[in-house]
């Protein structure tokens, strides 16, 4: 591969590496599966990115890399994985300036989104991300409708799990 090609591919994961930080959030318990992840989805990613036309973001067409890679393994290993609360997991945020009841409702957050199905859970991380529903839709391989569709449902179905 030339060196054109490999130095561009660092610098747009370099820029868009937190999207790779927040799915493996997602889809793993625990600082080394969180690591295998996000390597696993950075080889994926570099294996496609020959084939990366631009006709979208790459940061769209990474997010669709990287759930479809965390879903795939999640599905794979979903039966011999233990998941630890969050509450265990390792922190990156300093003590300085950190609002401790805003980290409990993340951590129900959390705690209600692990209930949803893997759709379910990729559409919620985008739409945290303020991304459009045109945006998830071509990145989900949903129509537009269905995601408004789908988002409406999870959330009734979070005020359901949040507010019983």
């Amino acid at each position: 591969m030339s060196e054109n090609l490999e130095q561009s591919f660092v610098t747009q994961l370099q820029a868009n590496q937190n999207i790779i930080h927040k799915i493996c959030r997602l889809y793993t318990a625990g600082e080394d599966a969180h690591k295998d992840l996000f390597q696993e989805i950075t080889i994926q990613l570099w294996k496609a990115y020959p084939k990366f036309r631009g006709d979208s973001k790459f940061s769209t067409w990474a997010y669709r890399v990287a759930l479809n890679t965390a879903i795939t393994l999640y599905r794979k290993t979903k039966r011999t994985v233990s998941t630890v609360e969050y509450e265990n997991h390792q922190h990156f945020v300093k003590d300085v300036d950190y609002n401790y009841e805003e980290e409990e409702q993340i951590k129900l957050m959390y705690k209600a989104v692990y209930q949803l199905n893997d759709i379910e859970k990729a559409l919620v991380f985008m739409y945290l991300e303020d991304k459009d529903y045109q945006e998830i839709a071509e990145t989900l391989g949903i129509s537009e409708v269905n995601a408004r569709v789908k988002m409406n449902r999870i959330k009734g179905k979070l005020k359901k799990i949040l507010n019983p």
